[in-house]
This record gives C-alpha cells, structure tokens and sequence, in this order.
C-alpha cells in the first residue's frame, strides 16, 4: 500500500529538507540557462530559515520527507509575491505543484489578504510557463533576474484559485 502526499505549512524543522530539496530541483534550471549563480542555488539555509519563520512556506510529504514545497508572502503593492515552486523530480507530473500553489494562494488570499498573485520564471522553462498557465495565471510583463536570468511576469488575480490536476 503507497503512502499519500500531504500538503501542509512548513515547520522550522523542514528548513534543512527544504534547502536540500531546492538545491536538487533548481539545478535543471540552471542547466536550462547555462546559470549555476540562479538564487535557489545560492541561497543560504540561514535564509531558508528565516523565510520559513517570516513568509507563508508549504510543503508537501511523503511519509517524513519533504517532496515539494513553495514560499509566499504579501508585498507592500497588496500583491502575493510566490515564489521557489519546487517538485522532487521522481514525483513532477502528478499534481503536487498545483496543490501547493492552491495552499500557498489559499493562505496568502485568504487569511493575509492578498488582493492578487504574482510569481515569475525564466523565459526559457517552459513547463512551467504550462503549470502556472493551466492554473490561471497570465503574463504581465518581463523582468531581469538579479542572477541575469531573463524574467517572464505572471499574476491572476486573488479568489481564482489553483485548480488541482
């Protein structure tokens, strides 16, 4: 019988698993973009600590392990910056990406009142550009990263939740 993943807030006891499970999931992004300086791969776990404590963090189970997890918060414009979306690469394609930005959204509209969503992704990421499309969100505009990485912008606005797969 196979265990069922779970999504649920991240803990300070899941900032290491987090960092580690980061640093796994963004290295084909950074493959992608010939860029191995793109923030997830440099980030501290010092700062992973520090936005599990601060920000709205999910994360999604298997058993004990962390296997996905996202981090958000409210910005000064009113808008829910999400970021980090990550998927163990064994378990992409089966839905967890959307059930953790669903959590994420539902957390950030709903108890700290965003008034929309806003995440962005290098141009290049194509599914990416698919999972965030399928679940509503559009392009508003580009940017550069700080990294170099050029940006793809997308919002929808709050109430429109992430549908699951």
């Amino acid at each position: 019988m196979g265990m069922s993943v779970t999504i649920s807030a991240a803990t300070d006891q899941d900032a290491e698993q987090i960092f580690r499970l980061q640093y796994l999931c963004f290295q084909s992004e950074a493959a992608l973009y010939a860029n191995y300086r793109i923030d997830p791969l440099v980030q501290t776990l010092d700062s992973v600590r520090q936005e599990v404590a601060a920000d709205c963090v999910f994360v999604a189970r298997l058993g004990d392990e962390v296997v996905g997890s996202v981090r958000g918060r409210v910005t000064e414009d009113g808008a829910a910056s999400i970021g980090k979306l990550c998927v163990h690469p064994r378990l992409q394609g089966h839905g967890i990406g959307a059930r953790l930005l669903r959590a994420a959204e539902s957390s950030l509209g709903g108890e700290r009142g965003a008034k929309r969503f806003r995440l962005h992704t290098g141009h290049r990421s194509e599914s990416n550009l698919r999972l965030y499309r399928r679940v509503g969100y559009e392009t508003v505009g580009t940017a550069e990263g700080a990294d170099g990485v050029p940006m793809i912008v997308l919002e929808k606005p709050a109430g429109t939740y992430a549908t699951t797969a």
